[in-house]
This record gives structure tokens, C-alpha cells and sequence, in this order.
């Protein structure tokens, strides 16, 4: 039977840290992100943090809370996978009600100060540009149900340390038994 991770945590926590070792393990990957960024796009947005945002929480407020789970569902084949950046409580009962037993939620977490800094590094077009951007980033997240999915976690990853110490915990989760 197929393994599915459901991987959730703030932004900069180190969930595209657990997708590569997940890769490098065989494992098939699904971005939840990727497919907002995708549908946002086929919209005519601009890929920036505040229109991609904007329309993720949109579509949540007019479809349902769990409709990028739903959208990502039909990506999902009979592969161990790893599903990367859920936010929300209906997310994770969607994907379980239609993916059954075999799915495992882990919540990465990491420090507000260490998170800052990594989104900083990341240079990536919804990089905060400084503090104010990144709480506002936090509070929208939060908005979506992250703060109670991560309460829900089967396991939490503390991600504080180096990459390589990182690395091992991940490890140690795709082989442990469930």
C-alpha cells in the first residue's frame, strides 16, 4: 500500500527540505502551493505573494476550505508520495476520507526568527521583504486553519538544528512503521 505524507508547517519551517529528501527517496511529490501558483496563473494573476494569496483565500472562501486538497486529489496516484503545504483541518479529513489509512500528517516546526531568516535567503518572489510582510504572511496562514492542522499532526519535526540533523529526522520518519 502506498505511504502518504501530508507535510504542514509555517512558511520557512523547512517542508521543501522534507520534499527532497522525500524525492531522493523515491518518493512522488505534490505542492499544494504549486498548483494554487498554477490556477492563479490560468487567471490571469501576477505571481506575486499578495495576488497568489489573495486568490488562494478566494477560492477557500467561495468553494470550501478543503478545495486545494480536492484540486490535488486527482494528482494522488497509487505512489508514496508526499504531500507538501497543507493548511487546513478539512484539507487533512478530505485527504484522508478519499486516500484512507495510509496517509500521515507531519507538521515541521521552526523558530519565528529562523523561519524569517530562511524566507529571506530564499530570494524567492514571495520572500518578505521585511518583518511587517512577514507577520502579515503568518496571519494570513494562520487564518486558513494552519495553527489548529498543526495541532492535529501525527508527528512534529522540530527543525532547529543544522540541514544535515534535519535530514536524519526526516529520515527516520519515512522509515519508521505506521
Amino acid at each position: 500500500m502506498a505511504r502518504i505524507y501530508i507535510i504542514t508547517g509555517m512558511p520557512g519551517a523547512g517542508k521543501e527540505e522534507f520534499v527532497n529528501v522525500s524525492l531522493r527517496r523515491g518518493y512522488r511529490v505534490v505542492r499544494m502551493g504549486d498548483v494554487v501558483r498554477q490556477e492563479a496563473a490560468a487567471h490571469g494573476l501576477a505571481l506575486t505573494d499578495k495576488e497568489v494569496g489573495g486568490f488562494a483565500t478566494d477560492e477557500r472562501n467561495k468553494y470550501g476550505p478543503d478545495i486545494w486538497a480536492a484540486r490535488c486529489i486527482p494528482l494522488i496516484k497509487d505512489y508514496n508520495t508526499v504531500i507538501d503545504g497543507s493548511r487546513s483541518v478539512q484539507e487533512i479529513e478530505l485527504f484522508r476520507k478519499e486516500l484512507g489509512d495510509n496517509v500521515r500528517l507531519v507538521a515541521i516546526e521552526a523558530s519565528p526568527s529562523l523561519r524569517y531568516m530562511r524566507l529571506k535567503e530564499r530570494n524567492r518572489f514571495d520572500a518578505p521583504r521585511n518583518e511587517d510582510e512577514f507577520r502579515q504572511r503568518d496571519e494570513r496562514e494562520l487564518g486558513w486553519g494552519l495553527r489548529e492542522l498543526i495541532a492535529k499532526a501525527d508527528t512534529v519535526i522540530i527543525n532547529e538544528g543544522t540541514l544535515e540533523e534535519f535530514y536524519q529526522k526526516v529520515s527516520e520518519e519515512l522509515e519508521s512503521s505506521w
